[in-house]
């Protein structure tokens, strides 16, 4: 617990409080126009207390995740052979590994020329040579 008393985190104290009573309040205030007859600030009304309480949850979630680090700090470090692998079997999720390289080899049999796209590519050619040219002014 005295790690969570550092000033980072009562700086994120402090700005969780008033983030959550800043909220609260912008929520209290669309509800007294709401009333006076703005019937769109009844979203904004029921809107700013969910940004709030998303301020807590998050505010929550770093506070459990720094205690699970202190106490995983205190452990003793497990020796690497002390824990067998974990056996892969059906359902489970695959392990992450090296990505597969694998060789690109030209097919060896009749390539077909697509007319469309060596006409494009004749297009780009002619735009790339005329570099002030304009594409309405292109011959093909």
């Amino acid at each position: 617990m005295r790690r969570l008393w550092t000033p980072a985190w009562i700086a994120r104290h402090v700005a969780m409080v008033v983030l959550v009573v800043g909220f609260l309040g912008l929520g209290w205030w669309q509800i007294s126009r709401a009333t006076d007859g703005n019937s769109l600030s009844w979203g904004y009304a029921v809107e700013w207390p969910i940004f709030a309480g998303f301020v807590v949850y998050v505010w929550w979630r770093e506070v459990k995740l720094a205690r699970r680090r202190v106490a995983d700090a205190d452990l003793p470090p497990a020796e690497p052979d002390a824990e067998p692998a974990p056996e892969v079997t059906a359902g489970s999720r695959p392990a992450v590994r090296r990505p597969v390289r694998v060789a690109r080899v030209p097919s060896g049999g009749d390539a077909v020329e697509d007319t469309d796209l060596a006409a494009y590519n004749h297009y780009l050619s002619w735009l790339s040579a005329n570099p002030g040219a304009r594409p309405g002014d292109y011959p093909g």
